[in-house]
């Protein structure tokens, strides 16, 4: 029971099943090599086995944990299944007891608990619904995908198991002893009936041969420049643009949270087509901050953050109730409104939006104001009110000055997305 099969030159046949092809990719899975690995040699075991580069096995088991969990319960289950490159089976089959291998059979148990307490927590997580299963499903594919394509390269030997036998002793023990058996003393006849082994000094034991290092992990070969990366960079750059460009034009779906999501997809596509034809490893410096981006955006309440009305800081004064925008919105920057040097007239109504950055109301000193202040990630100090943190709920009320009831009214809605909002008296 070594966990792989004896080596093949011959590439599975298009007409295999999926049952014969999951039987062959289990007795040729991949061992994990001393040489190159960062944590178990996970990563480094599949490239070597299927002329990948590593980073990007890597790269996707991190996008696979971020976006669902299935990344990290994975990892824990090639540990657990896969052999190192000297053990003769995986740490679950030595400890059932298959045979020897590098992991204690405490630490399986250790890891086949780590694993099933991660499996529970993806299914079980709220974050990324469904995003557990889609990933389990996108790794499966890759690797049937990749053991049609590659199976029949690299195919790892088989680690020989001891053999040993057992001898009883006259004290009811049994000693272990290798198969090999000792050479025996010359036999022959001595003129001066010695004993022979008198006149036969004791060799020296023959040196043990030295066992063959495997081979280290191999990078690919180099191709001719592949223009995945180019290509797939170009798309995104594209989805990036249309994506802004329809949000400029009043398509509310096409927020900042659904561009990023678009363009990380084109991005994970890239980099799946990258594994295959050796390139687009410059992709992984788009993605990783993408997914972090992503990841924030979404676990957070940023409902409003849009393109709308541009970048910069505004700070207005308007003198006459006429100057008074219906809707103040802007993409990033500062907004700093006084409304505090308008006579008092006719009611009036506002509405501040501001994606990312401050925004400051300043109101006369005796209107009524009634005001509804409200921001996904900052702080809020409306009038003698105030909240701070991720998620808060908006601010509402109607604050009518120290004069009481009997001043201007005004009607004032302030939304952020990301940053504080201030309402006070002029």
């Amino acid at each position: 029971m070594s966990g792989a099969s004896e080596s093949r030159s011959t590439k599975p046949g298009v007409l295999n099943g999926f049952e014969e092809t999951a039987k062959d990719f289990w007795a040729s899975r991949p061992r994990r090599p001393q040489a190159g690995r960062k944590v178990a040699g996970v990563a480094a075991g599949f490239g070597y086995r299927y002329g990948v580069d590593p980073v990007v096995v890597r790269i996707a088991l991190v996008v696979a944990t971020i976006f669902g969990g299935f990344g990290l319960t994975f990892y824990l289950l090639a540990w657990l299944f896969l052999p190192g490159e000297n053990d003769e089976v995986s740490g679950f089959e030595g400890l059932i007891g298959r045979g020897r291998s590098s992991v204690s059979p405490a630490f399986a148990v250790v890891l086949a608990v780590l694993t099933v307490v991660s499996a529970g927590g993806m299914f079980s997580s709220t974050w990324f619904d469904g995003g557990g299963l889609i990933g389990f499903a996108l790794i499966s594919t890759a690797l049937y995908l990749l053991h049609r394509s590659r199976g029949h390269l690299n195919r790892p030997a088989p680690v020989v198991a001891r053999t040993r036998t057992e001898a009883f002793t006259g004290n009811g023990a049994f000693t272990m002893t290798d198969t090999a058996e000792a050479p025996s003393p010359a036999k022959g006849w001595d003129p001066l009936a010695a004993d022979p082994a008198g006149w036969d000094l004791p060799e020296a034991p023959p040196e043990p041969p030295r066992p063959t290092p495997p081979p280290p992990y191999r990078a690919p070969e180099r191709r001719p420049h592949s223009k995945v990366g180019s290509v797939t960079f170009a798309l995104a750059v594209l989805t990036a643009g249309a994506g802004v460009l329809l949000n400029l034009n009043g398509a509310d779906w096409f927020s900042a949270q659904h561009i990023i999501g678009l363009v990380l997809g084109v991005t994970g596509i890239g980099l799946v087509a990258g594994a295959f034809a050796r390139g687009g490893r410059g992709l992984i410096g788009l993605a990783v901050p993408l997914a972090i981006v992503g990841m924030i955006l979404t676990t957070a309440p940023f409902e409003n953050l849009d393109f709308r009305g541009g970048v910069g800081d505004i700070k207005q004064t308007p003198a006459t109730i006429a100057d008074v925008q219906p809707l103040y919105q802007h993409a990033a920057g500062d907004i700093d409104l006084d409304l505090s040097k308008l006579p008092v007239g006719d009611p009036y109504s506002t509405t501040i939006s501001n994606g990312a950055g401050d925004t400051k109301v300043i109101v006369p000193a005796n209107a009524d104001v009634t005001y509804e202040c409200h921001t996904g990630a900052g702080s809020a100090d409306c009038f003698d009110r105030s909240t701070d943190g991720i998620s808060q709920a908006a601010l509402k009320g109607t604050d009518n000055g120290p004069d009481g009831v009997g001043g201007q009214k005004i009607t004032l809605k302030v939304d952020n997305s990301v940053g504080s909002v201030e309402v006070r008296r002029g």
